[in-house]
């Protein structure tokens, strides 16, 4: 169990702070776009990743060449989020519009993951996060792309989560007024995949498309 310290704390209605592993790692699972914050060059830079989990540890994966995987490499503090908007909350005065959402906000270091096997396994882990299967479908990464391709790993240790659900929160005075209410819900479909304009004739759909949702 984490130690709910300041850092973590959700300040601003804490009764959506969620701090059990359980609940966070669920967030987690349901995106793969996170954005990373962190001070390069004296300078404050957020930037967009994609990321895999396994157990308690995230994994990034970019260039050897990219400013944020040399400089989180070095071990400074980082900051990560994940948010998953799940609709928006309509109510009658414009004050209370709101949204319902799921976050994960975490701190901690990346650990730089030198050894050839575990980046590869690593790599898998992105890669299953992503689309479960694809891996094991695709060409497996040859030295020169493992080369030029960085590995980082983020230990969970200090991550709350946040999450609004429920419908608007207005004050009883504006319940009287002829002003719509209510929520407009959000929901994620995923599309028939389309074939690379090259793809030879007669390759099929693999199981990890076929069975993404």
């Amino acid at each position: 169990m984490q130690k709910i310290d300041d850092k973590i704390r959700v300040k601003r209605v804490p009764k959506r702070g969620i701090y059990d592993k359980k609940s966070i790692y669920q967030i987690l699972d349901k995106e793969f776009m996170c954005t990373i914050a962190f001070i390069h060059a004296g300078i404050p830079v957020i930037i967009p990743t994609l990321y895999g989990r396994h157990e308690n540890d995230l994994y990034l994966h970019g260039s050897t060449a990219s400013r944020m995987m040399k400089t989180l490499k070095e071990g400074i503090e980082l900051s990560l989020n994940v948010t998953i908007v799940n609709g928006l909350v309509l109510a009658r005065s414009a004050f209370h519009h709101s949204a319902n959402y799921e976050s994960v906000v975490l701190f901690g270091k990346a650990i730089w993951i030198e050894d050839q096997e575990e980046k590869i396994q690593a790599l898998k882990y992105v890669s299953d996060h992503i689309i479960k299967g694809r891996w094991e479908e695709a060409r497996q990464p040859n030295d020169k792309e493992l080369k030029a391709t960085m590995l980082l790993k983020i230990p969970i240790e200090e991550a709350s989560a946040k999450v609004r659900t429920g419908g608007p929160s207005d004050d009883k005075a504006d319940y009287d007024l002829d002003i719509w209410a209510g929520l407009i819900p959000f929901k994620r479909t995923i599309e028939a995949p389309i074939p690379d304009e090259v793809l030879r004739a007669g390759i099929e759909v693999p199981d990890s498309v076929k069975n993404y949702s």
